[in-house]
């Protein structure tokens, strides 16, 4: 016969507390998704170009990130064979495109020594001021610019306005504000126009003003300090083992310059100019030596108006131009870094075969070792903070997996 009754409970009284680790592992596992695979790019402002980068996340703290390159393969140094000398001239303006008559400088130089002849001193002058004032037009946009990626859009007005008076310069002297093609195997194109150098001094006084600016606007601001102060740290051997260069190396302590300590080139020589270090290595350090390498090429500038020499622009050379039979290694100052030019002739009209050395592809490896561990909005300012351009970043990313690789197993 059925009953309606509830059994008895046991004689003895049970502790819940006792089980709560139970429950609590029953939601961790629950909750535990695994790493979340984060894309950031190609397509994304923040990658400055494009940089597509597979960033894997612990929730907000990044456990590991792959840069993917190769987006923009345009085989500068296959096409290089196949041009003469004056119109290599054309293609590699466009490696860097924010400072491209710093390009021509030394695939240019590399071909006079290989013929043997050297540009008038005025040239020379020329050439130095106007690659001061391409490194100049390229801090600005990136001392504005980077401001934008902590939030601040004022900065970014700023240095698109103050920028525009440096490319009215470059293009009154070039005739043109991105692609110059102005230089010359034995010197440059043209003279300058009437009225150039005044019109420079003053240009010069207004970025001198607009460091003093961003002084204020930027680098005294706290939020910006909070954002970027021990985010993005470089240790200054471990940047030189990658190939870091410039205003990146510079920042990690490293006192080395190309313009100073390199094999002399143009009129650098002849210039008493200050080379900036920062001891930090982080995001506020880099802001901070292109910060005052704008305030340096300004004051440079003005010393090479004061010393231009009179005379010709232009040395003698054959009208068809053909290079000696040789190879020679051509390495400047780039305004991102480092930029080398390896250059076999064959005593043709044209390049053997041409090796590019750029900074941004350096700068580009070294992302993986700098983004571990650090938070999502911190991938944003550490990338802006590197400022590379990616035209010349197309190598193979096996090579890049590799390199950072190696170095890994020798920390």
């Amino acid at each position: 016969m059925s009953t309606t009754e509830q059994p008895m409970t046991p004689g003895f009284e049970v502790d819940p507390a006792a089980f709560r680790h139970l429950a609590d592992a029953q939601v961790n596992v629950e909750l535990d998704t695994g790493d979340m695979i984060l894309n950031m790019g190609p397509q994304h402002p923040a990658t400055h170009g494009t940089l597509r980068l597979v960033v894997r996340l612990d929730g907000e703290r990044v456990i590991a990130a792959d840069p993917i390159i190769g987006y923009m393969h345009r085989g500068y140094e296959k096409l290089t064979e196949f041009r003469t000398y004056p119109q290599v001239t054309t293609l590699i303006n466009r490696i860097d495109w924010l400072s491209s008559f710093a390009n021509e400088v030394p695939f240019v130089h590399a071909a006079e020594q290989l013929m043997e002849i050297e540009a008038p001193p005025r040239a020379q002058y020329i050439r130095t001021a106007l690659t001061e004032l391409s490194r100049i037009a390229t801090f600005l946009l990136f001392l504005g610019e980077m401001g934008l990626q902590v939030g601040a859009l004022t900065p970014a007005f700023y240095g698109f306005r103050d920028r525009e008076h440096v490319l009215n310069l470059i293009e009154a002297a070039t005739g043109g504000r991105f692609h110059p093609n102005f230089n010359r195997i034995g010197g440059l194109k043209d003279d300058l126009p009437w009225g150039w150098i005044s019109e420079t001094r003053n240009v010069m006084r207004i970025v001198l003003d607009a460091c003093d600016v961003f002084e204020d606007l930027v680098v005294g601001n706290e939020i910006f300090q909070a954002r970027t102060r021990s985010i993005g740290i470089i240790p200054g051997e471990l940047g030189a083992s990658y190939g870091v260069s410039g205003s990146n190396l510079r920042a990690s302590g490293v006192d080395w310059d190309l313009r100073r300590d390199g094999k002399p080139y143009l009129a650098y020589p002849e210039l008493d100019f200050q080379v900036f270090t920062h001891p930090d290595g982080d995001s506020f350090s880099r802001y901070w030596v292109r910060l005052q390498e704008t305030r340096e090429s300004a004051r440079m500038v003005l010393q090479l108006l004061d010393a231009m020499p009179a005379g010709p622009v232009m040395a003698k050379v054959p009208r068809i131009i053909k290079v000696p039979e040789g190879e020679v290694w051509v390495e400047t100052e780039n305004p991102l870094g480092q930029m080398g030019y390896y250059v076999v002739s064959k005593g043709a009209t044209g390049p053997f075969r041409v090796k590019i050395r750029s900074a941004s592809f350096s700068n580009v490896s070294i992302l993986p070792w700098m983004l571990r561990g650090v938070y999502v909005p911190d991938v944003v300012t550490i990338l802006a903070s590197l400022y590379f351009i990616l035209g010349r970043s197309e190598e193979h990313t096996s090579e890049l997996q590799s390199h950072h690789d190696l170095v890994y197993r020798l920390l």
